[in-house]
């Protein structure tokens, strides 16, 4: 794996933005044939290209979504109610879900960039960047939030264009 190089994705951010989005909303519209089986390839070559303990990103600009069996699995670990841990960490968004009242996430270990919780993190966490769920179509709208912010969806919307258009 590669460490993650904020300059150079920035700047292939910068450079890509507008075309990658551009390319993810013509798929999600209009998904090409065989689009769903490419994304679990493509996922499968991203992955050593990226080391996401050298980013971290997600947890440090980005909030997970908390599920009620996170909140209670969670506040279990730190022997708190749901509703003790939810005043303490939580707060709902615009959309009414509970996510992090502060950023970074206050179980990411800023030394290491490792969470002090993952064994049992929000199974938001887990999935994350999402990059081979099964309908392309059903993502093509998370990809466009995560390429901002992750260098690993970038690199599988990047592949995948290329694929795709040539």
């Amino acid at each position: 794996m590669l460490a993650v190089n904020f300059r150079t994705f920035k700047r292939k951010l910068t450079l890509h933005r507008k075309t990658f989005r551009s390319f993810l909303n013509r798929t999600e519209k209009n998904p090409p044939k065989g689009i769903d089986k490419l994304s679990p390839i493509v996922e499968k070559e991203v992955w050593p290209e990226v080391d996401c303990l050298s980013c971290a990103n997600c947890c440090k600009k980005m909030t997970p979504t908390f599920t009620v069996q996170d909140l209670k699995r969670i506040s279990a670990h730190f022997n708190q109610t749901p509703e003790a841990f939810r005043k303490q960490w939580l707060k709902k968004d615009s959309n009414k879900d509970l996510v992090n009242k502060t950023q970074p996430c206050q179980f990411l270990n800023l030394t290491d960039n490792k969470c002090s919780i993952y064994a049992i993190r929000p199974v938001d966490c887990a999935g994350f960047p999402h990059l081979s769920k099964k309908k392309w179509s059903e993502y093509a709208h998370v990809h466009k939030q995560n390429i901002d912010y992750c260098p690993a969806t970038f690199k599988m919307v990047e592949k995948m264009k290329k694929l795709v258009e040539g």
